[in-house]
């Protein structure tokens, strides 16, 4: 596992310059069973966009928080398509995080998302846009569903006995 780039910046001391996705696939059988069950968490921490303005970064940290940027702007572009009763493609590929994130944004997943935000007043506007973005993702409906096998149909009823 990579180690998260970390580096000071006008806003926060220690910003997190990435993206960390944790994906755990699960499998599980009953003892003396052939059927296999699989389900899979992912855990996600989103960098914050960032404001070069208020950054004030520069050269290669400037690069880092332009990619975020862009990978922040496609998540919100399948967010949008996920909402939008008359968009009929959801541009996952724009983006590694949202084709990782397929599932859990428009697929059979039940997802929870939360949302931090600055109390101070100078971070207002990045927290409004954060709060934006919640707010869009609530919005998608999900169909979660079991991926288990049915179970098996009970055996059909013995046939009536004949009269004498």
């Amino acid at each position: 596992m990579k180690r998260r780039n970390i580096q000071t910046t006008m806003m926060s001391t220690c910003s997190s310059r990435s993206h960390a996705l944790a994906i755990f696939k699960i499998e599980s059988a009953a003892p003396g069973s052939d059927e296999v069950r699989s389900a899979t968490l992912s855990l996600v921490d989103l960098a914050g966009s960032e404001r070069q303005s208020k950054t004030g970064a520069t050269g290669h940290v400037l690069k880092e928080g332009a990619l975020i940027n862009r990978s922040l702007t496609a998540l919100g572009n399948c967010i949008s398509a996920l909402t939008d009763t008359k968009t009929r493609h959801i541009p996952y590929r724009d983006s590694a995080l949202t084709r990782l994130l397929q599932d859990s944004l428009g697929g059979t997943c039940n997802t929870v998302m939360s949302c931090h935000v600055s109390p101070a007043e100078w971070s207002y506007d990045e927290s409004l846009s954060t709060l934006r973005y919640g707010t869009r993702a609530r919005m998608i409906r999900n169909k979660p569903k079991s991926t288990a096998p049915p179970p098996p149909k009970p055996p059909p009823p013995p046939p009536p006995p004949h009269p004498p």
